[in-house]
């Protein structure tokens, strides 16, 4: 499903859709292109674009034969196959296209990347950054020691996952997916519609309890995986989901004992709020 948007940069409308099956923006290249030209009049804007996708082709840029199409809306109310590309291609367009308005794309490009390479240098640095943005939004420093425990036990299970010869992206998003399935009852996709969010983080917008559930699950598949060596995807899949019941299971026994519903529609924002009401 995808969902139409505008957004504005200085003011200048850039119609947008929200890909829920990837959890990426797509963003018209057209109306990025008239942004960085400063050009207002449409034909000239879909000339220099039809000039540029043939330049870089032959300069060999993959990024044209990269471009997808939806149906967005025009200045007609009409709804037309344009141009688009999502946030990582559009920064490499910007690189592309001379103009005094690209500036502040790549100064955040830049810092973003040299944040990056930093971190893989020293991994502290980004744990660092993490817990500190974890504070800013208002967490107990209970929930940010319980969201970094995870993210140990979440390295855990991969590198099992990585012994079998799951690979990393879609196979790890096919596992994590069962895994949710089926201690929490829901899918990924179904989770982060309940919190209402979108391409944010979900652990980052679980209740302590959510986080301890879902540790749970990876820990309990890991330690599985361990003493089973499995040696294929699926053989890994039926152990995921091994580990996942045991999380499951604890999960029905605490509603059963306190009545109340573990998964909670609860994100950052609201928990965060909470804490600091607390």
């Amino acid at each position: 499903m995808k969902k139409d948007a505008v957004k504005l940069f200085q003011k200048h409308p850039v119609r947008s859709a929200w890909d829920e099956e990837r959890e990426k923006w797509w963003f018209s290249v057209l109306d990025v292109v008239a942004i960085l030209t400063e050009q207002a009049d449409y034909t000239k804007t879909r000339n220099y674009w039809k000039w540029l996708k043939g330049k870089l082709t032959d300069e060999g840029s993959q990024l044209v034969s990269n471009t997808n199409q939806l149906k967005m809306v025009a200045a007609d109310g009409k709804k037309y196959n344009t141009d688009v590309m999502d946030t990582e291609q559009i920064l490499r367009l910007v690189q592309s296209i001379p103009s005094k308005k690209a500036e502040p794309f790549r100064v955040w490009l830049a810092s973003v990347g040299s944040a990056f390479i930093d971190e893989a240098a020293d991994p502290e640095l980004a744990i660092n950054r993490a817990v500190a943005n974890y504070r800013r939004l208002g967490y107990s420093e209970s929930w940010i020691n319980q969201r970094l425990k995870t993210i140990e036990a979440r390295k855990a299970l991969t590198d099992e996952w990585d012994k079998s010869g799951v690979k990393q992206g879609k196979d790890y998003a096919e596992l994590t997916d069962l895994m949710y399935k089926t201690w929490a009852g829901m899918n990924t996709r179904e989770y982060k519609q309940f919190k209402g969010l979108k391409k944010e983080s979900l652990r980052d917008n679980m209740t302590n309890t959510e986080l301890v559930l879902n540790m749970l699950a990876e820990v309990a598949a890991t330690d599985i995986s361990v003493e089973a060596r499995p040696a294929s995807k699926s053989e890994s899949a039926t152990i995921a989901k091994s580990g996942a019941e045991v999380a499951g299971n604890a999960r029905k026994d605490l509603e059963a004992r306190t009545g109340t519903k573990v998964i909670s529609p609860q994100n950052a924002r609201k928990l965060g709020q909470r804490e600091l009401e607390g």
